[in-house]
C-alpha cells in the first residue's frame, strides 16, 4: 500500500441539479467553460492536479497546503467575478473544503481520512465560502494574505477526535496573523449568493435498495410548495450503510455510494442529487418521506454493504 502526505481540495457546485433543472444546456455550457478556461488552469498554476470529477464536484491534489488555500481562494474570487454580470438565479457557486491528510495511493486516485475530511469540510461551507481543517490553518495562517474565523468543532464520522474549524475571509480576518504574505497581490472578493436545494432530478434503476415514492399531496405547507416536485422522475441516493463490522470497508461502502450516483447521472436526460447533499444524511436516522420533501425528490434509494471473507 502506497501512501503520502497531500492536502487535499474538495470542491462542489451549489445548487446543480436546481441549476440544470432551470437551464440544462446554459449551465453546462458555463460550468465547462469555467472548468476549461479558469479552473483547471488555476489548478496548475499552484502546482495541483484534478484527482476525479464526481458529476458537479471534483477532488484535487496538492504537494503544498498554502498552494491548496491559495488556489480555492483564487477559483472562489474569479468564479465570481466572471459571473457578476449574470442574474444571481443563474450563478454557478463552490463550497470548497481544505485539509492535510496522509493518503492511501491507488493508481491516480486517493483515499483515507484526509479525503473524507476535506469532503466533509467542504459540506459546512456556505455558498462561495471555504472551509479548512486546524491543521491547515496551522500551516498557512502566516504565509498567505487572507484571514480566517472559527467555525466550531465537529465530529466527522469515523475521525475520534472533533474536527476544528476555521473559513477563509477576504484580507486579514479576527484570527490571521500578521505574518509574512507569500505573494503580495489583492483579490477582491464577491461571495455568491445561491439558492438552496431544488427538485430536480433522475432516475432509470434496478438493483438492490429500495425505493420511496413521495407524490405531491394537496394542503402542503409553503416551505414544501417552495420544492414542487418536478415533471421528470427525481432521485437521491442515501449514503449505503457499511454492515461489515469493520471500519476500513466505510470508504468502500461511500465508494459503492457515489459510483451509483455518478453513473446515474450520466444517464442522458436524467437528473440525480448531488452526492454532498445526499452525503448529510450519512449515519443518521431519517423519515423517507422527510428527506424527499427537503430534496425534493420522488424517489429516495437506500442499500448496504456487507464484505465476507475475500
Amino acid at each position: 500500500m502506497e501512501r503520502r502526505l497531500a492536502a487535499i481540495l474538495a470542491a462542489d457546485v451549489v445548487g446543480y441539479s436546481r441549476l440544470m433543472a432551470a437551464d440544462e444546456k446554459g449551465t453546462h455550457a458555463r460550468l465547462t467553460t469555467l472548468r476549461k478556461d479558469y479552473i483547471e488552469p488555476k489548478i496548475t498554476e499552484h502546482h495541483g492536479r484534478i484527482v476525479k470529477l464526481m458529476g458537479d464536484g471534483a477532488l484535487m491534489e496538492f504537494a503544498s497546503v498554502v498552494d491548496a488555500v491559495e488556489c480555492a481562494a483564487a477559483i472562489q474570487s474569479g468564479v465570481a467575478e466572471r459571473q457578476a454580470n449574470l442574474p444571481a438565479d443563474q450563478r454557478i457557486a463552490f463550497r470548497i473544503g481544505t485539509n492535510i491528510g496522509d493518503v492511501i495511493i491507488e493508481g491516480d486516485d486517493i483515499y483515507g481520512d484526509g479525503v473524507n475530511v476535506a469532503a466533509r469540510l467542504e459540506g459546512l461551507a456556505e455558498p462561495g465560502q471555504i472551509c479548512v481543517a486546524r491543521n491547515v490553518y496551522d500551516q498557512v495562517k502566516d504565509k498567505v494574505e487572507f484571514g480566517f474565523e472559527p467555525a466550531g468543532e465537529h465530529r466527522i464520522k469515523n475521525i475520534p477526535t472533533p474536527v476544528t474549524v476555521y473559513r477563509l475571509v477576504p484580507g486579514p480576518g479576527p484570527v490571521a496573523s500578521a505574518g509574512r504574505i507569500r505573494h503580495a497581490r489583492r483579490t477582491t472578493w464577491r461571495w455568491s449568493v445561491a439558492a438552496a436545494a431544488a427538485a430536480f432530478v433522475l432516475i432509470a434503476a434496478a438493483g438492490t435498495g429500495w425505493w420511496y415514492r413521495e407524490r405531491a399531496a394537496e394542503g402542503q405547507s409553503a416551505v414544501a410548495a417552495a420544492l414542487p416536485l418536478p415533471d421528470k422522475p427525481s432521485i437521491a441516493v442515501l449514503p449505503f450503510d457499511n454492515l461489515s463490522g469493520d471500519p476500513d470497508q466505510e470508504y468502500f461502502a461511500d465508494g459503492i455510494t457515489e459510483d451509483l450516483i455518478t453513473d446515474l447521472s450520466k444517464t442522458s436526460g436524467l437528473f440525480v442529487i448531488a452526492r454532498n447533499s445526499s452525503f448529510r444524511y450519512k449515519d443518521t436516522p431519517v423519515d423517507p418521506q422527510q428527506v424527499a420533501r427537503d430534496l425534493g425528490v420522488r424517489y429516495l434509494l437506500e442499500g448496504s454493504v456487507r464484505r465476507v471473507g475475500d
